[in-house]
């Protein structure tokens, strides 16, 4: 082979390598980018499909499932929500025996949505009394949510105890 052949030889293999190179890095490249990230974005909106159509499946269940919510929150209006705590308040007090010293509501409205009712109870008896007292709380159908509790011992062997209990009280806004 000549010299002239094999420099021409080179230079079409120079730039056969630049060409591609440039293919590379001008086409390839971006376009195996843009296909990663199409296939990400595909992914996400099939999940988001998925969880839709999951959704979709329990709706009728989310929807019973809010209903029973909305039935066992307190009612909107403020004095008769008071007075249905207070009233299950009595009731927990006398069924489960213990002395109620003090009764404290605080109303709380963080949101627009819905408001509670913060209430705090101190009393005292003994360990089965307080203890029935909790469970009252605990079983009765009204939406109440257990913040905080305290017990501690009035005297020295532990048979008279104190209880301090805090608990919420759920109104939801009435967005039907």
């Amino acid at each position: 082979m000549d010299k002239k052949h094999r420099e021409r030889y080179l230079t079409l293999a120079a730039i056969i390598c630049i060409c591609a190179l440039a293919g590379d890095k001008l086409v390839l490249t971006p376009l195996t980018n843009l296909w990663r990230e199409r296939a990400q974005k595909i992914e996400e909106l099939e999940n988001n499909v998925n969880k839709g159509e999951l959704l979709l499946e329990r709706e009728a269940n989310l929807r019973q499932r809010w209903q029973q919510m909305k039935a066992e929150a307190l009612p909107a209006d403020r004095p008769v929500a008071e007075n249905q705590i207070l009233t299950a308040v009595e009731r927990w007090v006398q069924e489960s025996r213990i002395q109620r010293s003090s009764f404290k509501p605080d109303w709380k409205q963080n949101d627009p949505n819905y408001s509670t009712l913060e209430c705090q109870v101190i009393a005292q008896g003994d360990i089965s009394a307080l203890s029935r007292f909790l469970y009252e709380i605990e079983r009765d159908s009204l939406a109440l949510k257990v913040e905080n509790i305290e017990i501690s011992a009035r005297d020295d062997k532990g048979e008279s105890l104190s209880l301090g209990v805090r608990f919420s009280g759920l109104i939801l806004a009435d967005t039907n």
